[in-house]
């Protein structure tokens, strides 16, 4: 009886630090409002889009890359996209336009908050990098090195709005919570 006692409350402890653990993976994102960055790129989209000569061919692959990120490494794949964003695609992008380079200039200063909040979370040792996870991003940069590099800003530039979605569904907690406080 003493046994099982131990082994349910064991059991119980073990389930509790788990559930705790991931509640604390998408808590490392941010309390950042992303329907302003959505604004931002609602802004530019039509006109980045335009721009793009490669209709058929994605950098984020929708389809399986993103969708298939396990609970657990969700926090690892925001933090290489953002890095992969902030330190490829927003530095490849030569924009002429100030009004759109306002736009990515706003978009990049969230994404560095972001990436810092991430950081700090991954110095506690809260964002673990499964080697799945690295794959996925991987897949990524493999994909962007694929086309000429204006080719690939402009193609990961419109693409913004998937990543944008996907930030958004896996880390419903903090977004919907900041939505709430504007």
């Amino acid at each position: 009886m003493q046994a099982q006692c131990v082994s349910l409350c064991l059991l119980g402890a073990m389930v509790f630090l788990c559930s705790a653990h991931a509640r604390g993976l998408r808590r490392c994102v941010i309390s950042m409002d992303m329907r302003r960055i959505e604004e931002s790129f609602r802004g530019i989209k039509n006109a980045i889009q335009a721009k793009d000569t490669f209709q058929n061919v994605t950098i984020l692959s929708t389809s399986e890359t993103l969708h298939s990120i396990k609970p657990l490494d969700v926090c690892c794949v925001t933090k290489n996209l953002l890095a992969f964003y902030v330190d490829r695609v927003f530095k490849d992008h030569q924009e002429l336009s100030p009004q759109i380079l306002r736009k990515i200039s706003s978009i990049a200063n969230s994404f560095l908050y972001m990436q810092k909040t991430l950081q700090q979370c991954q110095e506690q040792r809260l964002c673990h990098c499964s080697q799945e996870a690295t794959n996925a991003t991987r897949i990524i940069h493999d994909n962007y090195d694929q086309l000429e590099v204006r080719s690939a800003a402009i193609k990961s530039l419109g693409e913004l709005d998937v990543f944008l979605a996907w930030i958004d569904k896996n880390h419903q907690g903090t977004s919907a919570a900041s939505r709430q406080e504007t």
